[in-house]
């Protein structure tokens, strides 16, 4: 039986596959395997995977034939996968060798659903050390009991898939899956609904995956309309919270988190094209009005001046004709 499945989406990495593939050789045991999925790269991508295909043990390679984003190419490999529990890694960052053998160890030591772990981030020759917003290590809890305080960052702010591993119940549950085509954004709905839905999760001090920010080809860096994305997940996130048990003590998490979000985009908003950036605008303010009211005045009321003074300002925008995502 496959214990591991390791999903590893790639798309235009040809610079980067190789160092990525290389560090997954470094983390091999006889029943890991390896789905590698390329989202109809139109680079050397496609090659690169087809030789590892034939390299690298435990090795599945899946190819898409039309684009369909990140969360598209992780539910590719979660339905291809076999094994008892699940990873992920992006297709252009890479592990420290054995990482996946201590990761692997740590979640069957403590039975949890998930655990996650903290990472390095690597931006050119710079490492920082990211942990999980989260105090407790090595101890099993209930996922929702680390979604609060609402004006803190908690565990569902650290949205990061490969930072961590998950039993394969929560497949069966229908909880790992992602919300097909989201382009960004998407660990935030799925985060959630782990937290929400999951029975148990622990964090753990372990450090294995380095990070690569600052990617050019990185969608995190292109300001193109799939960056509005954000919009649909967290609509996601403020709808299926609005229908928890625990609705009233949650949504005002939710709420201030989108929020913060947009405050983000729009203070950065010289990165985006020009129509996207009006694109942005108008979303926004719709956006800001489909949430709670009561809650959002809640939220806005609980930030830094700046913040909300660009939202309060924001939501008294005319109504566009529209505002559906994009």
């Amino acid at each position: 039986m496959v214990k591991l499945s390791v999903i590893v989406p790639f798309y235009n990495v040809q610079q980067y596959a190789p160092d990525t593939l290389k560090s997954l050789r470094a983390n091999t045991r006889e029943d890991f395997e390896f789905i590698l999925v390329d989202d109809c790269s139109r680079d050397e991508t496609p090659d690169i995977l087809a030789r590892a295909e034939r390299e690298l043990p435990g090795a599945v390679y899946v190819r898409h034939e039309k684009n369909g984003g990140l969360a598209t190419a992780r539910n590719t490999g979660i339905d291809t996968a076999r094994g008892e529990y699940l990873t992920f890694l992006d297709g252009d960052d890479w592990l420290a060798p054995g990482y996946y053998q201590q990761l692997l160890s740590s979640i069957e030591e403590l039975g949890c659903d998930f655990v996650r772990t903290d990472h390095v981030q690597c931006t050119a020759r710079a490492r920082t050390v990211n942990r999980v917003p989260h105090g407790r290590r090595g101890v099993v809890m209930n996922p929702r009991d680390a979604i609060l305080p609402a004006d803190r960052s908690t565990s569902v702010d650290y949205a990061y898939a490969w930072a961590g591993i998950y039993h394969r119940r929560l497949v069966d549950r229908g909880l790992l899956h992602f919300t097909d085509g989201l382009r960004t954004a998407e660990d935030r709905p799925w985060i959630w609904k782990l937290h929400r839905e999951a029975e148990s999760f622990a964090t753990v001090g372990l450090l294995g995956v380095f990070y690569r920010r600052g990617v050019a080809s990185s969608l995190t860096q292109i300001g193109d309309v799939r960056q509005l994305d954000f919009i649909r997940a967290f609509d996601q996130v403020v709808a299926e919270t609005a229908e928890d048990r625990d609705a009233e003590k949650l949504l005002p998490k939710a709420v201030r988190t989108y929020c913060a979000i947009i405050s983000h985009h729009l203070g950065s908003i010289e990165r985006f094209e020009p129509p996207v950036a009006r694109k942005l605008k108008s979303m926004s303010a719709v956006a800001l009005r489909r949430m709670p009211q009561d809650v959002l005045d809640d939220a806005l009321d609980s930030m830094d001046v700046q913040r909300a003074t660009r939202l309060r300002r924001l939501r008294r925008r005319p109504a566009p004709g529209t505002g559906v995502a994009a």
